[in-house]
């Protein structure tokens, strides 16, 4: 586990803790609030396990947010199905906290997110170093001209390769 503590978080690794906290309260209040409207009918009270959903989402937001904010990084993934669970929340008219998923898949691909992540999960991200191609020499003017003068033989034919018959499709019957 990574033992220094001073290291700073990205910045957009704060912004993805903070939106996710926010999320989850929202979530929260928005479930509450579907599930209060909901006991107010019958058909409510049958569909009071959908507006319950918006509910356990913000719960999990809180939870991964306060592993991302803590003082000590905790070893945490990328929590790339929260962010879709989020976008998916439009359904229940909660368009902040779907504002708040697309922006968080955005920030979870950023290179010093993921350096970050990979740091406090105790991996080794290896860049990838962009190395000139190696550089061929030129071949000398000799041996292009002892390869043009080597005996060719016209008398045995080169081997020649039939082409493959195309395939039927088959056709379906009555179409």
């Amino acid at each position: 586990m990574n033992t220094n503590y001073t290291e700073q978080k990205p910045g957009l690794f704060t912004a993805i803790a903070v939106m996710t906290l926010v999320s989850g309260i929202t979530n929260l209040f928005w479930g509450f609030i579907a599930s209060a409207t909901a006991l107010s009918t019958f058909v409510g009270i049958v569909c009071l396990p959908i507006t319950i959903l918006p509910t356990i989402l913000g719960v999990f937001e809180i939870i991964y947010a306060a592993k991302l904010l803590s003082v000590q990084p905790q070893p945490v993934q990328p929590s790339q199905s929260i962010a879709v669970f989020q976008i998916l929340t439009f359904l229940f008219g909660n368009i902040f906290s779907m504002v708040v998923g697309i922006l968080a898949l955005i920030f979870y691909n950023d290179l010093s997110v993921r350096e970050y992540f990979a740091r406090i999960n105790g991996k080794v991200i290896i860049a990838p170093v962009s190395t000139p191609a190696p550089i061929t020499p030129a071949p000398s003017v000799e041996s292009q001209v002892e390869e043009l003068s080597a005996p060719v033989d016209f008398t045995t034919p080169e081997p020649t390769v039939e082409p493959e018959k195309p395939k039927r499709i088959r056709k379906i019957a009555g179409k």
